[in-house]
């Protein structure tokens, strides 16, 4: 017999006796929890819809982790820009006990008193917001920024602009030309 259960936006497919990881479950390490199954087979007949829905898949919480870290690395060509970053995901480590058809079955009463019900709800973490300057949330309301390239900048600028005075660039020192080759003519002589 096996099943099909969703938890933490994922689907799994489950045997009783089966350890497994899904995402971060709200219950301490050795709590039974019952995951809402989607699917039931009994090895001849499968069960779907609502009839799955009444069906229990039990499992004991083992213990929380973490899963491998996975790198995030943000490039964009030409620009220097470079961003590294890393996750690692919060994971629950469960095994399956039981997985019940329509209420057959019951969780043992000795762990009746641990049991908590997970469904369908997931955990989700904190997000930060950005942190934004109020100046800059303000002129970013009052008007959107549009780059426009810097040639017609120039063009604009100096089209309203009265026309500048330029100042004289500074003189280089002028190269210095060979010395011409003095050639001796032979010494004519006096008669």
């Amino acid at each position: 017999m096996y099943a099909v259960v969703k938890t933490g936006g994922k689907q799994h497919k489950v045997v009783v006796g089966e350890t497994f990881s899904v995402e971060l479950l709200d219950a301490d390490a050795g709590a039974v929890v019952t995951l809402p199954a989607l699917l039931v087979s009994d090895g001849e007949n499968i069960i779907t819809g609502e009839d799955a829905a009444n069906a229990t898949v039990t499992a004991e919480v083992l213990g929380h982790g973490k899963a491998d870290k996975v790198i995030v690395f943000k490039f964009k060509k030409r620009k220097g820009y470079k961003r590294t970053r890393g996750h690692r995901q919060n994971l629950t480590l469960v095994k399956v006990t039981d997985i019940a058809l329509a209420g057959a079955k019951k969780a043992p009463k000795a762990k009746a008193a641990e049991v908590a019900v997970v469904e369908a709800v997931e955990v989700k973490p904190a997000v930060k917001k950005p942190v934004v300057k109020k100046a800059a949330a303000v002129s970013a309301e009052a008007k959107p920024a549009v780059k426009k390239p810097a040639v017609k900048k120039a063009a604009a600028a100096s089209a309203k602009a009265k026309p500048a005075v330029k100042k004289p660039a500074a003189k280089k020192p002028a190269a210095k030309k060979p010395a011409a080759k003095k050639t001796t003519k032979p010494a004519e002589s006096a008669e």
